[in-house]
């Protein structure tokens, strides 16, 4: 029987080299079958994320931000990236304005260049706002700031702290790109949860994920 995690059966997982930094694929084929099985996989997480009910995304907000609040009280007045909730994302733009409140920095990423790290645009209750990439909403006229904290939506995560986001690269060029390693947070649905996304080497894990109530580090 095969796995219920998997949209399909990851038959080609024996044709996968561990390598330093995730699994190397073998030969171009194999790249390629691991691309497709991304692709449908990334597609049946978001139409499960998407049928969630109103109320029970707003409960497991609640929850991660319970947990993401122990994080940032280890920082004073903390730089902190965030994003603006996309395709059934956990909404947690109430609690940017309460950063704000409490003297923390917000930031939104903002796609300045297809195939570049992003930029971290600086964010407060009532900014000039302006469509950014997918028409997603971005600070027109904020300053770039580096964050301490990145908290990245995710629309698969496994226990290895790699994300499955949306194919395009940018939040793993923009870690490796950053002069600072920020504390990067995974947040999302508990469903989002996957046993592995088959990382690749330009694959960057993060630190912690926060899917619903749990709440786990990397394992290594």
């Amino acid at each position: 029987m095969s796995d219920p995690t998997y949209a399909s059966p990851p038959c080609f997982a024996h044709e996968i080299d561990g390598g330093w930094n995730g699994f190397e694929p073998v030969d171009s084929q194999t790249a390629s079958d691991v691309a497709r099985w991304r692709k449908a996989e990334r597609e049946r997480l978001i139409a499960a994320r998407l049928s969630v009910p109103v109320e029970e995304r707003r409960s497991t907000a609640q929850a991660v931000v319970a947990v993401l609040d122990g994080f940032v009280a280890q920082f004073s007045r903390p730089v902190i990236g965030l994003y603006w909730p996309f395709r059934g994302e956990l909404d947690l733009r109430p609690w940017m304005a309460d950063l704000c409140k409490r003297g923390a920095r917000v930031a939104l990423p903002v796609v300045v260049e297809m195939g570049r790290p992003l930029q971290f645009r600086e964010w407060h209750p009532g900014c000039r706002m302006e469509r950014g990439v997918w028409n997603i909403p971005i600070p027109a006229d904020g300053g770039e700031i580096s964050p301490a904290i990145v908290i990245s939506p995710v629309v698969g995560a496994d226990r290895a702290g790699y994300r499955l986001g949306y194919g395009g690269g940018f939040y793993d060029r923009t870690l490796a790109a950053l002069p600072v390693k920020p504390l990067t947070i995974g947040v999302g649905h508990p469903a989002a949860e996957i046993k592995t996304i088959f990382p690749q080497p330009h694959d960057v894990p993060f630190d912690w994920m926060i899917l619903g109530h749990e709440c786990r580090e990397r394992s290594t």
